[in-house]
């Protein structure tokens, strides 16, 4: 429960970009401990890697081999500006979801559990200098 709410205190982590997601999603609760694991990290790392470097870029910069024939650029998640426009539902949410007219596909063959990882990960990229 406390890690639940130590995010809804963190700055792009407020109700205001959690209401624009479907109910499901804006009430649903993050996983004590994804966050902060190091072996959760190491397996998002693993599935980034595998499933979204190829269009965002192996350390997350949005500058994948696939990113030139895309009708939008991949996002920059090493970009700190955007953490702080998003939370960690609306990640999630993303990588559930797809994000239409993008060219970011739904990942729902992945497991909740597998989806959080890969959150986690991709929302640690925003917080490196």
């Amino acid at each position: 429960m406390g890690i639940v709410l130590t995010w809804l205190a963190l700055p792009g982590c407020g109700r205001d970009v959690d209401a624009n997601l479907p109910p499901e999603y804006a009430r649903v609760t993050i996983p004590a401990g994804v966050f902060a694991s190091e072996e959760a990290m190491a397996r998002g790392r693993a599935a980034f890697q595998e499933y979204c470097a190829i269009c965002h870029g192996e350390s997350g910069n949005g500058l994948g081999q696939r990113r030139e024939g895309l009708t939008s650029p991949p996002r920059d998640f090493t970009d700190p500006t955007w953490r702080q426009s998003t939370s960690p539902r609306a990640v999630f949410y993303a990588i559930r979801e797809g994000l239409a007219p993008t060219a970011m596909p739904s990942w729902k063959a992945l497991s909740e559990q597998q989806a959080w990882e890969l959150t986690a990960y991709v929302w640690s990229l925003g917080a490196r200098p």
